[in-house]
């Protein structure tokens, strides 16, 4: 009689601790419904990114060898590579390079396993438009740096990292 005594005790203390926690994430609901919505006007404020944000792909012409790591590397095999053997000096001339931001997925690896570092990501993550086939980059395209949000004069730039949520933004 004892043991049903006590797995009683233990099922009741199990059943308030749940409420309990149900409680509590039931208030959490409620604290974020209480919010005022914060309105973005995107074309005059735009978000400041985190260091880690992975952007558009920056590509310098003259540092590539055309080794074509990138494109062993990128999961869809994105980045095409079109170049030349020079038979006198035995090495890689490159032609062209594009990638389709289309179909890219951002994931990266292309930039990590660069061996010459002539890929890398930038800031830029406005990259829209009514055409898929504009966003096919070539190299010229590709060497365009972009624009710093915090350099850019004709927006105001809004803070949006882990730290700054919970503080008040002027």
């Amino acid at each position: 009689m004892f043991p049903m005594v006590t797995g009683f005790l233990n099922y009741g203390q199990q059943t308030v601790r749940a409420a309990r926690y149900i409680g509590q994430g039931f208030l959490i609901t409620l604290s974020h419904a209480n919010r005022l919505p914060v309105t973005i006007q995107y074309p005059y404020e735009k978000l400041i990114t985190s260091e880690r944000f992975r952007g558009r792909i920056h590509f310098e012409f003259d540092k590539c060898i055309a080794c074509e790591v990138c494109v062993r590397v990128c999961p869809i095999d994105l980045p095409v590579v079109d170049w030349k053997l020079e038979t006198d000096i035995r090495k890689k001339r490159l032609l062209n390079y594009s990638i389709d931001f289309g179909i890219c997925i951002f994931c990266g690896n292309c930039v990590e396993y660069c061996p010459t570092n002539c890929l890398s990501m930038t800031e830029e993550y406005e990259l829209s438009t009514y055409d898929r086939h504009e966003l096919n980059y070539n190299q010229i395209a590709l060497g365009r740096l972009p624009i710093s949000i915090i350099d850019d004069y004709t927006t105001r730039t809004i803070l949006n990292w882990p730290q700054f949520n919970k503080k008040e933004i002027p």
